[in-house]
């Protein structure tokens, strides 16, 4: 919820003119925001501190430089006195990502997400090729419905493990990072699959239901392209003779998917609250009531259900939430407030212009490449908060409102997604598939991992481009 959503701030910053000069200002404290992000292991500062001295600088220049209005504000027909940072933060983000996290936290405790896995395993027979695919297509289901972190986590932990107990290493560095690249694909494939997503849609208005059917025809292909590039590139084969292929199947049969389940009641019961979150998450914006109260109001009622099962340890959940990046969005949404008021934004969007007026081909195309190089060097995060902020600013042609099914939003969400495969920094989930690939002592420097990813993003990304403008707008 920007301050944009309400009428009392639209008059307030429309009726002062703001110097260029002040302008420019304000957009070189946002491009050293995106420098210091970009640098964020350099400067070994989180990312919550980073965007914290920036949020606060922008609020103080901001109070002396731009008519910043400091309410009341009008919500719901009334005035309502609060601190200016409050309403500049879009809480409904905050609240899905919270509860979407604590509940995949607590359910993880239930084994179920490490039985899958282990159970696929043994089904692969030990097949390196098969376990590839398994472990790529578990990659994308993990990620669409875990986090991308925690999905490379527990999918990256069990290829080392799996190909260390086959004697097939050697292959280690190649399943790692497929299934690094794998988690930004898997990522599109829901609404609340990726921050960037979340942020998009809920500006483009984008429901669950929607974001899969149009996603998904693209996350199935591009995850078949992918599989079968990087088995031809690193060399997965499968076993070719009866002895090798006995051997790999006896070894697995030692794996046992039952040994992270602590209480059988409480696997089915994570099991059962699991398929309930995702449809009541994909059925949210229609359902009568909850569709008033938001998805973030659905992620936190299952969390709380969930934590009933631990209700005399809930601390110990609370202490693994992930604070930086609730507090990194909080700074975040300050700062894009503060440069929209400054005319920042206005100033991008009218760079953008020229791009987007190239056509619906060209112009789209462009979006989404853009998104795709910026996301790869800094943080898809602000981003994709600010192009969407831009997007939906800019006029349409010919008039009307920008739709939900507007090729542009979707140029946003691809890009911001897909760049980060082109750089390990790019996200935070191939971030932590070399921090794997290290740990099992392979080298991989920052030119060896972008040489090796760059067939793979260029091909899913030309993919992209070629799906938003030519597929997409067939579902109309």
């Amino acid at each position: 919820m920007m301050f944009s959503s309400f009428p009392g701030l639209q008059e307030a910053s429309a009726s002062h003119e703001v110097p260029l000069t002040v302008t420019l200002l304000f957009a070189a404290i946002l491009v050293g925001l995106i420098l210091c992000l970009a640098l964020e292991e350099k400067l070994h500062a989180k990312k919550s501190l980073i965007v914290g001295l920036f949020a606060v600088v922008s609020l103080l220049l901001g109070t002396v430089l731009l008519p910043l209005p400091f309410g009341p504000y009008d919500i719901g027909g009334h005035l309502i006195d609060i601190p200016i940072y409050i309403p500049a933060i879009d809480w409904g983000v905050i609240a899905i990502i919270l509860g979407a996290s604590l509940f995949v936290d607590v359910t993880s405790r239930s084994g179920l997400f490490t039985w899958i896995a282990i159970k696929l395993t043994k089904v692969s027979g030990g097949d390196p090729l098969r376990l590839l695919w398994f472990y790529g297509l578990m990659t994308v289901a993990f990620s669409a419905v875990l986090n991308n972190v925690t999905a490379m986590i527990i999918v990256g932990s069990l290829s080392a493990v799996s190909l260390g107990k086959l004697g097939r290493s050697d292959k280690l560095l190649g399943f790692l990072l497929i299934e690094g690249l794998l988690t930004n694909i898997g990522g599109l494939l829901t609404l609340i699959s990726s921050v960037p997503n979340i942020i998009v849609g809920t500006a483009a208005g984008i429901s669950f239901m929607d974001f899969f059917f149009k996603a998904s025809p693209f996350v199935a292909v591009a995850t078949v392209v992918t599989l079968l590039l990087g088995a031809k590139l690193f060399g997965v084969e499968r076993l070719s003779t009866d002895e090798e292929r006995t051997e790999a199947a006896r070894l697995v049969r030692s794996f046992d998917e039952n040994d992270g389940i602590e209480s059988r009641s409480f696997f089915w019961f994570g099991a059962v609250m699991m398929v309930l979150f995702i449809v009541a998450i994909a059925t949210a914006s229609v359902m009568p009531y909850v569709s008033d109260l938001g998805m973030g109001f659905v992620a936190l009622t299952f969390a709380l259900v969930m934590l009933v099962r631990y209700k005399h340890e809930v601390d110990v959940f609370y202490r693994t939430i992930d604070w930086d990046l609730l507090g990194f969005f909080a700074g975040l949404f300050v700062v894009i407030s503060v440069m929209e008021h400054a005319e920042v934004l206005a100033l991008i969007g009218r760079g953008l212009v020229p791009m987007i007026d190239l056509g619906p081909t060209l112009g789209t195309g462009a979006v989404l490449i853009s998104a795709a190089g910026f996301s790869a060097v800094t943080d898809n995060i602000p981003l994709a908060a600010m192009l969407s902020k831009i997007i939906a600013d800019i006029p349409v042609v010919g008039g009307g409102i920008r739709t939900a099914s507007d090729p542009l939003w979707w140029a946003v969400i691809f890009g911001a997604n897909l760049g980060g495969n082109l750089t390990p920094i790019g996200s935070a989930s191939t971030l932590v598939a070399v921090t794997i690939i290290h740990k099992h002592g392979l080298k991989l420097s920052f030119v060896g991992f972008v040489k090796k990813a760059l067939p793979f993003a260029v091909v899913q990304i030309v993919l992209a481009v070629a799906y938003v403008l030519w597929v997409l707008p067939m579902f109309g």
